[in-house]
């Protein structure tokens, strides 16, 4: 596909990400202060980072598909780690009030009874509907392009159906058997599960912006590479980083002095190719040494 083409479905998947999590925050909103149900609440919480994060991906890819300029030579994806950064604090601060909220709830008194179920079950049911069909049509953009914005997003989306089906099974179980309780636990779970995937988004967004070095089977894989590289007699100072959705490598190789220079940027320019195949988000640097 031309990269015109993959740019319009990836940007077509972004703002489809956009709008169906938009939808989700004002649906389960409402339900939440229909009900009075914290695992909704939880939801709600859940769905608002959806939004901030497709809202991230989505101008990730609008900037992806634009040059480096001069004052920002190697692009601008690493204002994606700042936004996860953000993005991490608020869910995590999020997650705590809502489970501590919960724990209250729990040992109170007496219990707080959910009320108009019905409509709450038939929020959560539409939340569910629309995050299957967006991550239906994220899995096929991602196929096609090979985005990983969009596949990371979609692994997002999926993961967020367990909050969703977890206040749903709540709802019903209040309405049927009256255990408002089921509420509070599920409440629980979900700011479990919220803190733990801010403290991994956190995390990966720290080691991005301290320009730590990518996946280390990456960096073996790419030096492999090299060494069966043909003309490549030798390699050395190999330096990677990663920031937002690309990562930048470095290396040195070790020609042979003797050849002509279009052979060795020959030699050189092959390898930069062969490795971008490997790995499309990668911007590569090859340094031409004599080897000795």
């Amino acid at each position: 596909m031309t990269a015109p083409g993959a740019t319009h479905l990836n940007v077509s998947a972004g703002i489809a990400s956009v709008t169906v999590a938009a939808v989700l925050v004002a649906l389960k909103f409402w339900a939440f202060v229909a009900t009075g149900s914290l695992s909704v609440a939880a939801s709600v919480a859940d769905s608002a980072l959806d939004l901030m994060v497709s809202l991230g991906g989505l101008a990730a890819i609008l900037y992806a598909a634009r040059p480096p300029d001069d004052d920002h030579a190697f692009g601008h994806s690493s204002a994606e780690d700042l936004a996860a950064l953000a993005q991490a604090l608020f869910i995590t601060v999020s997650g705590l009030a809502i489970g501590w909220a919960a724990v209250l709830r729990l040992t109170a008194p007496s219990p707080m009874l959910l009320k108009a179920q019905g409509p709450g079950m038939v929020v959560m049911a539409v939340s569910i509907a629309a995050t299957l069909a967006l991550v239906a049509w994220q899995r096929r953009v991602a196929r096609v392009t090979g985005n990983r914005v969009v596949r990371a997003d979609q692994l997002h989306y999926i993961g967020d159906l367990l909050p969703n089906i977890g206040a749903f099974l709540a709802l019903a179980i209040s309405a049927r058997w009256g255990f408002n309780q089921i509420d509070s636990l599920v409440a629980i779970a979900a700011a479990a599960l919220m803190v733990f995937g801010a403290l991994h988004i956190g995390k990966g967004a720290w080691d991005a912006l301290m320009d730590r070095g990518v996946d280390p089977r990456i960096t073996r894989r790419i030096e492999a590479l090299t060494a069966d590289w043909p003309g490549v007699r030798g390699y050395h100072d190999i330096k990677t980083r990663s920031a937002g959705s690309r990562f930048f490598v470095q290396i040195h190789i070790e020609l042979d002095g003797g050849q002509t220079l279009a052979e060795a940027h020959e030699i050189s320019a092959g390898l930069k190719r062969a490795i971008i195949d490997l790995y499309p988000e990668a911007d590569v640097i090859i340094h031409k040494d004599v080897a000795r």
